[in-house]
């Protein structure tokens, strides 16, 4: 089980900006698209951006921004910006077991190419979907140290 922290309700194209370490609301960024899955980050992660995990929450569901939920990985979008590593993290509320199929693979590809065709200079490369245990994987090794 992991914890996620909701940026994004589905259908939004408004981001709310939090501190990913302290949780403190910054402002909002305007996209272009509406989010086709609530969008978050993952408590007590780092990524190699110096912020969280970055985590698509497949379902139907809406989900406040603010809220912190529990969900079960199902899956690793690979995606670079650059060189950079980006992967998404696919997750699922407990109970529900949304597919993970081409057309749900298809719409989240499509979204994010399209979001970022705004930014030019950025270069945008999307790999495959890696199974559960790639994503708990990437996750483990993305642990925050405790103190």
């Amino acid at each position: 089980m992991i914890k996620v922290f909701i940026q994004v309700q589905a259908g939004a194209r408004d981001r709310q900006i939090y501190n990913e370490k302290t949780l403190e609301y910054q402002g909002t960024r305007h996209g272009s698209l509406p989010y086709p899955f609530p969008y978050g980050f993952i408590l007590s992660t780092s990524a190699e951006d110096g912020g969280n995990l970055d985590c698509y929450i497949l379902t139907k569901d809406s989900l406040e921004p603010g809220t912190i939920v529990a969900c079960e990985p199902t899956g690793l979008l690979e995606q670079y910006e650059d060189v950079e590593v980006d992967h998404k993290i696919l997750a699922s509320l407990p109970g529900q077991d949304m597919a993970l199929d081409q057309n749900v693979i298809r719409e989240l590809q499509d979204f994010i190419y399209a979001a970022f065709a705004s930014y030019p200079e950025a270069n945008i490369r999307l790999g495959p979907v890696l199974s559960r245990e790639e994503a708990l994987r990437h996750i483990q090794t993305h642990l925050d140290e405790l103190d």
